[in-house]
């Protein structure tokens, strides 16, 4: 009777180490699964959030030189009409990120600053220049410098760079929903996303 009894207390100890040893092999595998997951969805997100915008500027560039004083110049000028197009993007395959299976957590440690891109097309109009003081590659590397500059203030305070960063949120929503759906945890710099609202914080 006691043999029968050990007997079963091992075939029930058995089994039970058994289905243990299953259940920690089933979960690791889920948890390598869900990592693999993870990591494809963020190598398959769009590699680029782009904003286009449109600006068309007017540039009056003047030069002058003094020849024997003030009083006599050699002026050179242009009429310059600007229309570019302006990009601001994200290159989501510079996302800085970390998958920790222990703890089911998506850490996003940086994302990558906005690239600004400026392509403009210049036509001069109403270009005279004296004889001594002409035209040189100098003076059209200075204009598109400047006009360069004057762009690039006003996408400042345009809502370009605003737009862009709301694709990008967008996009990150994704990485939320994902991590919610499968009961892991996302993570930014050093703040836990709980929300979509905490998403809109991000700087």
């Amino acid at each position: 009777m006691k043999k029968a009894l050990i007997a079963i207390i091992v075939v029930l100890a058995g089994i039970l180490i058994f289905r243990s040893c299953s259940e920690d092999k089933k979960e690791k595998s889920i948890l390598q699964e869900n990592s693999m997951l993870i990591q494809q969805q963020i190598s398959n997100v769009s590699k680029l959030i782009v904003t286009e915008g449109h600006f068309a500027e007017v540039y009056n560039y003047k030069d002058s030189q003094e020849l024997f004083g003030p009083l006599i110049t050699a002026d050179k000028k242009a009429l310059v009409v600007v229309n570019a197009e302006v990009t601001v993007a994200y290159d989501l395959s510079e996302i800085d990120f970390e998958v920790d299976e222990e703890n089911k957590t998506l850490h996003i440690k940086s994302i990558p600053e906005p690239e600004i891109k400026i392509n403009p097309d210049f036509e001069y109009y109403d270009v005279t220049a004296d004889y001594l003081n002409p035209f040189e590659a100098s003076d059209y590397k200075k204009i598109k410098k400047n006009v360069n500059a004057s762009l690039m203030k006003k996408i400042e305070t345009s809502t370009l760079k605003s737009n862009a960063k709301n694709r990008l949120l967008s996009e990150l929503s994704k990485f939320y929903v994902l991590t919610n759906s499968m009961e892991w945890k996302l993570v930014y710099g050093e703040r836990p996303i709980n929300n979509f609202e905490e998403l809109q914080i991000i700087d």
